[in-house]
């Protein structure tokens, strides 16, 4: 048997982040445009260099973005929204950063208004964020990919083996959205086919050996028009001579697999961690003559594989009797952390549990080594034999006291005392809060100096009272700004938190923390997600001190700030030895906790931020109920443990909610805040038709663009929700928390946010004094 190897996709930002820093300096003027190109080139070419010193038989080239590989797509495609206004004559570079981040000042060349960036939202069910495509039935398409194909040529130039990654097209029409009605963008494949075909012409002109062109979407439901205009786009497709590797992964094909295996493409790689029912039955179904790929290394986790298991899995049925075999990542390596080396502050047991981008292609040489028996077994997957025993051994993992507390808890553990109007009664005689009341999402502008005093904290060079002293000044200062604003809800700023997941993550057992371990979220945006290795529990109170001195500091209500379980779970490499359900209930007492000695210190309203719930749903429609019913019993769980004067909010975001209503509002949190702006107001329309029974603050401008909005289009926004939401259950706040963004634009935007509120505020009262 030949073995191949090769990655869908590496990290893009480096091992330093250094695509981050050289992006935010170009936004900040301080770097040329051939400044921020040369900072491209170097990362490409050593990432390229740790492919080829792997061993690995390709390098992939088109998984580099300097934002995001949808929008590269979006440009290389040509179908650049012309609400834009674009010439044409722009730089590319400022029109693709125009496109993502709205840029104050373009124009929308209907309107004449001030152009908001593309809407964004989650790549699949992965914490990664892709701009959303917009299409019209007037969306037209052509060539431009000179990037994509100079990338090549840099490739070939360093003496690199390449194949090149795509989006597949019928996964990029699906990925956007249609904005003109009686239109569907399925019906703009015609047009994109031969944009795809020139593409792909190109590409192998310019010495590229394969393209991997990915079809995610054949793991998802897909309605039947979808389904069947596979085979045809496929065949024009295969008019070229590319040749060309499908690829899909997340999820299993189901339904779809049949189709995968009929499409008239050289090679299938199969998700062999998520569906390694695909991979055995792929080596039985492909034709002789293409090539299957099996994706054996987890490319979403940073666990050491087990090699013995996936050495087995390579020998077993057909798979051992096939004349050519790829070995591979699951998926792109964006979603893991560059490498474990620079991990020196981990324990040496953790750290020889794990496997990041640069590990797993070590990974991927030794599984090849091992199948070609090239070297004696014991000594290839010696550390791999370790590291499994070593883990499952480890007493550090569980704790008896958690899974006893688990086992015994009431049946009503997660219901409030009382329903929600009667809930809302006594919440309104608590807060006097105005009608359309208006608030933050929680976290402020963290300036240099907060940054300085949290890292000189840390390392030892502030004690504990002078970094108090910091942050109690910080806070103080969000509070009197808030107050002077008008904001009726306040927050103390989270000055102190790093990350909000991270934070927490940090004060609860059965977590670990990398120094280095930065994966990108969006754009320049990278988080470093905590590793949930062991059993979860609280040992001390982790937000109280700051909540308790921000409320005395005000008589207004100040918000107790909380990352829920589900998010704290999602936004986590989470431990695989036991079900996620178990793992989410073990955070979710933790938070319970919390909200319990937030409402003893006299927090009246608590925030219990699940952004994420959305996103954990299977890809597969059929899994979703049984997902939905442990995901939103976990945050009950969490937020049901205090009195019905206490007013529970949760915030949500990235998400389209339409379809999982039901279950938001069987969380039962008394207000939810939600991502609509981008949105234009589209996301609240599905809130209105299911007669959303609680309280509900639309984001009303978008916090991860620069621009700040008029007061006159954050009345309009307000108009538009009040036109499906009535007026007092409506509040009003910003799309999301505002950390990522400058004081001075923030200012300016929460001004007119107020405001337009106030505005609002008054004409509904004198209408409703006149009826």
């Amino acid at each position: 048997m030949t073995l191949r190897t090769h990655i869908l996709g590496f990290p893009r930002m480096g091992e330093n982040r250094e695509l981050k820093f050289a992006l935010e300096r170009y936004w900040r003027g301080e770097i040329s445009t051939d400044g921020l190109e040369k900072t491209g080139r170097e990362l490409r070419a050593r990432h390229w260099a740790l492919q080829r010193d792997a061993g690995l038989d390709f390098v992939t080239v088109g998984d580099f973005a300097f934002y995001d590989q949808v929008a590269n797509h979006i440009q290389w495609t040509g179908c650049e929204p012309r609400r834009f206004g674009f010439s044409g004559a722009e730089p590319d570079l400022f029109r693709y950063f125009t496109m993502a981040r709205g840029v104050a000042g373009e124009k929308d060349a209907a309107s004449g208004k001030s152009a908001p960036a593309l809407e964004m939202t989650k790549w699949f069910d992965t914490n990664y964020h892709y701009l959303v495509p917009e299409f019209s039935a007037g969306t037209t398409f052509s060539v431009h990919a000179e990037r994509l194909f100079s990338e090549l040529a840099e490739a070939r130039a360093l003496g690199h083996p390449v194949k090149v990654a795509l989006i597949g097209p019928l996964s990029f029409l699906w990925l956007g959205k249609e904005k003109t009605a009686g239109f569907s963008r399925l019906d703009l494949l015609e047009r994109i086919l031969p944009v795809y075909q020139q593409i792909l012409a190109r590409l192998h002109a310019g010495g590229a050996d394969w393209v991997q062109m990915e079809e995610p979407i054949l793991g998802l439901d897909l309605p039947p028009s979808w389904q069947q205009a596979f085979e045809p786009a496929y065949h024009q497709l295969a008019a070229t001579d590319a040749r060309i590797m499908l690829a899909s992964y997340f999820s299993p094909l189901k339904e779809n697999f049949n189709l995968a295996c009929r499409l008239p493409v050289a090679g299938l790689h199969i998700d062999a961690v998520r569906a390694p029912e695909d991979a055995l039955l792929a080596a039985d179904w492909l034709p002789a003559h293409r090539v299957l790929s099996l994706g054996l290394i987890d490319g979403r986790n940073i666990w050491r594989s087990d090699l013995d298991q996936a050495l087995a899995f390579l020998r077993s049925g057909r798979l051992a009797t096939l004349r050519e075999l790829w070995l591979a990542p699951s998926c792109s390596l964006l979603h893991v952390p560059f490498s474990v080396a620079t991990e020196t502050r981990l324990d040496a047991e953790l750290r020889s549990w794990m496997s990041f981008a640069v590990e797993k292609l070590q990974e991927l040489q030794t599984l090849k080594q091992a199948a070609q028996e090239k070297a004696d077994l014991e000594t290839l997957l010696a550390e791999s034999r370790q590291a499994t025993q070593s883990r499952e051994n480890s007493p550090r993992v569980h704790t008896p006291e958690v899974a006893a507390r688990l086992k015994a808890l009431p049946a009503d553990i997660d219901r409030r005392k009382s329903p929600f109007q009667e809930r809302r009664r006594v919440q309104e005689a608590r807060f006097h809060l105005p009608l359309l009341p208006t608030t933050t999402i929680g976290s402020f502008p963290q300036t240099a100096q907060v940054r300085a005093a949290r890292a000189a904290f840390r390392r030892g060079e502030m004690n504990e009272a002078a970094y108090t002293a910091a942050m109690q000044d910080e806070i103080a200062r969000a509070i009197a700004f808030q107050e002077a604003l008008g904001l009726d809800a306040l927050v103390h700023g989270e000055a102190e938190r790093n990350d909000m997941v991270e934070y927490f993550g940090e004060q609860l057992a059965g977590f670990a923390f990398t120094a280095n371990g930065w994966v990108q979220s969006y754009g320049s945006r990278c988080v470093k997600p905590p590793i949930i290795y062991g059993d979860v529990s609280r040992p001390r109170p982790m937000t109280v001190h700051w909540s308790r001195h921000a409320q005395s500091l005000t008589a207004k209500p100040v918000k107790g700030m909380l990352t829920g379980p589900i998010t704290i779970l999602q936004w986590s490499f989470v431990r695989d030895d036991q079900p996620r359900e178990t793992t989410a209930n073990q955070i979710a007492l933790a938070i319970r906790d919390e909200t319990r000695d937030l409402e003893q210190a006299g927090i009246g309203i608590i925030q219990i931020d699940e952004p994420a719930i959305r996103e954990g749903l299977p890809l597969r429609r059929e899994h979703w109920a049984g997902y939905l019913a442990w995901a939103t019993r976990a945050f009950r769980i969490a937020a049901s443990g205090v009195a019905d004067d206490t007013q529970i909010h949760t915030h949500m975001c990235y998400s389209e909610f339409n379809d999982i209503l039901p279950e938001i509002a069987a969380m039962d949190a008394d207000v939810i805040t939600i991502e609509t702006s981008r949105s234009d107001m589209e996301l609240l329309r599905a809130f209105a038709s299911f007669h959303y029974p609680n309280e509900i603050g639309p984001g009303v401008y978008d916090i991860h663009s620069p621009r700040v909005p008029s007061v006159e289009e954050i009345e309009n926004l307000l108009e538009k929700a009040l036109s499906v939401i009535p007026a007092g259950q409506l509040w009003v706040n910003p799309d999301c928390g505002l950390k990522t963004r400058d004081w001075p634009e923030t200012k300016a935007a929460l001004a007119h946010m107020v405001e337009a509120a106030k505005r609002l505020r008054a004409r509904q009262e004198l209408q409703d004094t006149t009826t």
